[in-house]
C-alpha cells in the first residue's frame, strides 16, 4: 500500500468571484469550497472575493474525503499573499475544517506519515490524528487544533507541538491455560501457530471451538515493528479507525456468517479493506462454517495462496494484502451432534450431505489442519481440574520454531513456494510410501499432499528435529482425514 501524493494547486484571477475545484474531486471535496471559505473567514483572514481554481494534481487520480480542506485553505492564503508561501515548500497537510476552523481527524494518515518519512518531509496533521502519525520512527509530524494554530506556525508566531506517540504495550489476549482437556485442539493450536497453517475445527455446540479460536493471537509471536505497521496502516484507511494504543497486537477478526463477499474481501467505488485484509498478518475466524453463503466462501480461495487480494472497478484497481491466519469452525450435521457417543442426532443423511456441502472440496483442501473437538467429560470441566499449559510456555516452543523456519526459508512453513516445498520436505524412502500409500487411500489432491508435507516439517520444527521422521508424517497425515469426510458430501 501506497499513499500517493496530491498537489494543491491555487489561482487566483480576476472576474465574478466564484471558486471551483478540478482534478476528479468528489462529492465530499467539492463540498470543501464552503467549510474552507467558513473556517478562513472565522480565522480572520480575508477570503478573496476573485475567481478561485484549485487543482488537485495528478487529475486521473479520484479524490475523496475532506483530508484536502486543510491544504485548499492554506493554499487560498498563500496564493492571496496572507502566508508566506515558502513556508509550504516542504510540509505535507492533512486535514477535514470545521465551519469554525477547528481541525477534525481524517482516515489514512499513517500511510501518509510512512511516505512523508520517506521523502522526508515533514507533517501537520489535527490533533486527533497525531497519536497515529507519531507512530512512524523518522517522521517530524505536528499537531494541530485549528486553522489558525497552522497559520502562526507557518508565520512563525507560535509553533506547533510535536505529535507524541501513546503509550502502548503488546497484549496477547485471552490465555491458552483457560481452555481445560482438549489436548489434541492445543496440539493443533500450536502447530498451526508454528506454521502459520490454516485451522478447521468441527465438533458439536459448545465443545470450545470458539474458545481454542480466541486463544491463537495468544501464542502467536509478536509481530515485527515493519509488520506491526503494515497492519495499521490498513486499518487507517479502511473508515473503521486505528487505536494507536494497540497498533502492535495483532489483529483477531470474527466476521459474522451474514456478512457478504465484497465485506470478507473489500470493494466499493472506492475500494476499501474488508475483513481479509483487516486480519493481515493476524487470525480470520470464520464461525458456523456451512451457515455462510457459499460464494462469499468461495472468494477466500484465491487469498488463502496468494497472501494479497486485487480490487478492480471500472475507474481503478486496489491490491490490498491479506496473508491471513483462517480458523474455521463447524458442527458436524445440522443439529450439531452427528458422531456423538450419546447417539442424540437424528439428522437424516441428506440433511447432513446438503448441511456440508455448502462447503466446497478446494476450499476445504486449503486448509491444513482439520480436527474433531470431541465434547469433553463433565469430570474434565471442574474448576479444580488441572489446567493446561499458559499461552507463555507454548508461544516460547512456537517463537523457537518459526526462528528455525526464518533461517532456512525467510518464511513460515505454510508459506513455502513449490520449489521450497520439495528442497526443505525431503523424507526417507519408508516415509514417502506412507505418504503415498495415504493420499491413494484418502483420495487427495497434490495440493493436499504438499500441504501434509509443510505440516510435517512443521511438527519436526516444533520437536527439533532437522529431519522429516515418520512419526511427524503420520500427525501431518492425520490432520487431513477430516478433510476427506467433508468433502466427500461436498460438490
Amino acid at each position: 500500500m501506497r499513499a500517493p501524493a496530491v498537489n494543491v494547486e491555487v489561482f487566483l484571477a480576476g472576474g465574478l468571484p466564484r471558486m471551483s475545484i478540478v482534478g476528479l474531486p468528489e462529492a465530499a471535496v467539492r463540498e470543501a469550497k464552503d467549510r474552507v471559505r467558513a473556517a478562513i473567514q472565522c480565522a480572520q483572514y480575508d477570503f478573496p472575493a476573485r475567481v478561485i481554481t484549485v487543482n488537485l494534481a495528478p487529475a486521473d487520480l479520484p479524490k475523496d474525503g475532506g483530508r484536502f480542506d486543510l491544504p485548499i485553505a492554506l493554499g487560498i492564503l498563500a496564493a492571496s499573499g496572507q502566508i508566506p508561501l515558502d513556508a509550504l515548500r516542504d510540509c505535507e497537510f492533512l486535514g477535514e475544517l470545521g465551519l469554525t476552523g477547528e481541525l477534525r481527524p481524517v482516515d489514512g494518515v499513517l500511510p501518509a506519515a510512512l511516505a512523508a518519512a520517506a521523502q522526508g518531509r515533514r507533517l501537520i496533521v489535527p490533533a486527533g490524528n497525531g497519536a497515529e502519525a507519531a507512530l512512524v520512527a523518522g517522521v517530524e509530524a505536528f499537531t494541530a487544533r485549528t486553522l489558525l494554530e497552522v497559520c502562526g506556525h507557518l508565520c512563525g508566531q507560535k509553533a506547533l507541538p510535536a505529535a507524541i506517540a501513546p503509550a502502548s504495550a503488546y497484549d496477547h489476549g485471552p490465555d491458552l491455560r483457560d481452555v481445560r482437556g482438549q489436548t489434541r485442539a492445543r496440539r493443533a493450536l500450536e502447530i498451526a501457530a508454528a506454521g502459520s497453517h490454516h485451522l478447521l475445527l468441527v465438533g458439536p455446540p459448545g465443545c470450545g471451538k470458539t474458545l481454542l479460536a480466541s486463544r491463537l493471537p495468544g501464542v502467536l509471536p509478536e509481530a515485527s515493528e515493519a509488520d506491526a505497521l503494515e497492519t495499521a496502516a490498513i486499518a487507517s484507511i479502511s473508515g473503521r479507525g486505528l487505536d494507536p494504543t494497540r497498533w502492535r497486537n495483532r489483529p483477531f477478526r470474527s466476521p459474522h456468517h451474514t456478512a457478504s463477499a465484497v465485506a470478507l474481501v473489500g470493494g466499493g467505488a472506492e475500494p476499501r479493506p474488508g475483513e481479509i485484509s483487516l486480519a493481515h498478518n493476524g487470525v480470520l475466524f470464520l464461525d458456523e462454517l456451512p451457515e455462510w453463503d457459499r460464494r462469499a466462501l468461495e472468494v477466500l480461495r484465491e487469498p488463502l495462496e496468494s497472501g494479497v487480494v486485487t480490487i478492480s472497478r471500472a475507474a481503478r484497481q486496489c491490491e490490498f494484502p491479506a496473508r491471513f491466519q483462517l480458523v474455521a469452525a463447524m458442527n458436524p450435521c445440522p443439529c450439531g451432534w452427528a458422531g456423538d457417543p450419546s447417539g442424540r442426532c437424528r439428522c437424516h443423511p441428506d440433511a447432513i450431505q446438503r448441511y456440508r456441502a455448502k462447503i466446497s472440496g478446494p476450499l476445504l483442501e486449503r486448509i491444513d489442519l482439520h480436527l474433531e473437538v470431541p465434547r469433553l467429560p463433565p469430570a474434565e470441566l471442574r474448576p479444580d481440574a488441572p489446567p493446561g499449559e499458559s499461552s507463555d510456555v507454548v508461544r516460547a516452543r512456537v517463537v523457537r520454531a518459526r526462528e528455525v523456519q526464518r533461517q532456512r526459508a525467510g518464511r513460515c512453513n505454510a508459506h513455502l513456494d513449490q520449489s521450497e516445498t520439495n528442497a526443505v520436505c525431503r523424507l526417507a524412502p519408508d516415509d514417502q510410501a506412507m505418504l503415498e500409500n495415504a493420499i491413494d487411500l484418502l483420495q487427495l489432491s497434490a495440493r493436499s499432499m504438499h500441504r501434509i508435507l509443510r505440516v510435517a516439517r512443521t511438527i519436526a520444527d516444533l520437536a527439533g528435529s532437522a529431519d522429516i521422521l515418520g512419526p511427524h508424517v503420520a500427525e501431518a497425515i492425520g490432520h487431513r482425514r477430516g478433510e476427506r469426510a467433508v468433502a466427500s458430501r461436498a460438490t
